[in-house]
């Protein structure tokens, strides 16, 4: 899969030699930083998956590998990507993604599955309104304390998102539609954004919106106290109300995750 939007041409295709895994794991550092802790996989493991037949895959500008993906196969008919990056700018990102729907979908499975931290807003913004998935589960300190110098000392709260492969508004972003949730005039703010603090408000409407920060990896580094506070608050008011039965259908203004309650038939 090769694709030119207006800048270079980005080649994705799927990984098996051992120098191609060692580019993974010397681009998964360079974003990440893991120093001395764990990589979040390990190079005998991609390895295996690969061989076996799980989802391993770069993405190339020319010889330059810009991005990477792993994943594997998970009960009920999914992909389970357990780990994606990819440096800034070009897409890369979005055409990884786009590269492993089809590829899952070759195979004849149903949805991708994948975690992220419910405080990185520009990762919500991207796997709910550009790709078109929807938070299931929230997942209270999910890998423990991590050590890497992006996520060091944080708990690691994580959403676990849904990627439907087929459903009308996934394929609609696939072909770069535009497809917007629409935020009613009467949805609350139950968690709001004020002067850089969480400030929890009313959840009681059928629509209601819970804010994250502008920037949590900056505000760890320059106000550490701050960034546990927004962590906590978002564990409690979103974690919260996705116990009590409320649905994540978009995130919003580039800001806000949109909860509903939907009447069921």
């Amino acid at each position: 899969m090769s694709v030119r939007k207006g800048g270079p041409l980005i080649e994705v295709r799927e990984l098996h030699e051992m120098p191609e895994l060692e580019g993974v794991n010397a681009l998964f550092d360079g974003i990440w930083h893991f120093g001395s802790g764990d990589p979040p996989i390990t190079l005998e493991l991609m390895r295996a998956l690969a061989h076996a037949g799980g989802y391993v895959a770069g993405a190339f500008e020319g010889e330059r590998m810009v991005g990477a993906s792993v994943g594997f196969l998970a009960a009920g008919g999914a992909l389970h990507s357990h780990v994606t990056g990819a440096t800034a700018g070009h897409g890369i990102g979005f055409l990884l993604k786009q590269h492993q729907r089809r590829w899952a979908l070759e195979r004849g499975l149903e949805r991708i599955t994948w975690t992220y931290d419910p405080l990185v807003r520009r990762n919500a913004h991207f796997n709910l309104a550009k790709l078109g998935a929807r938070p299931v589960e929230y997942l209270p300190a999910f890998y423990g304390v991590m050590e890497d110098a992006i996520n060091q000392g944080d708990e690691s709260d994580r959403l676990l998102a849904s990627w439907p492969l087929t459903a009308p508004h996934v394929e609609a972003l696939a072909r770069r539609e535009p497809y917007v949730v629409p935020v009613p005039a009467d949805a609350v703010v139950a968690l709001a954004d004020e002067g850089g603090r969480p400030v929890p408000g009313p959840d009681d409407a059928a629509t209601v919106l819970v804010a994250v920060p502008s920037d949590i990896e900056g505000l760890r580094r320059a106000d550490p106290g701050a960034g546990k506070a927004w962590r906590h608050a978002v564990r409690e008011v979103l974690g919260g109300l996705m116990a009590q039965g409320r649905e994540v259908t978009g995130f919003c203004g580039k800001s806000y995750y949109v909860l509903e309650r939907l009447e069921r038939q």
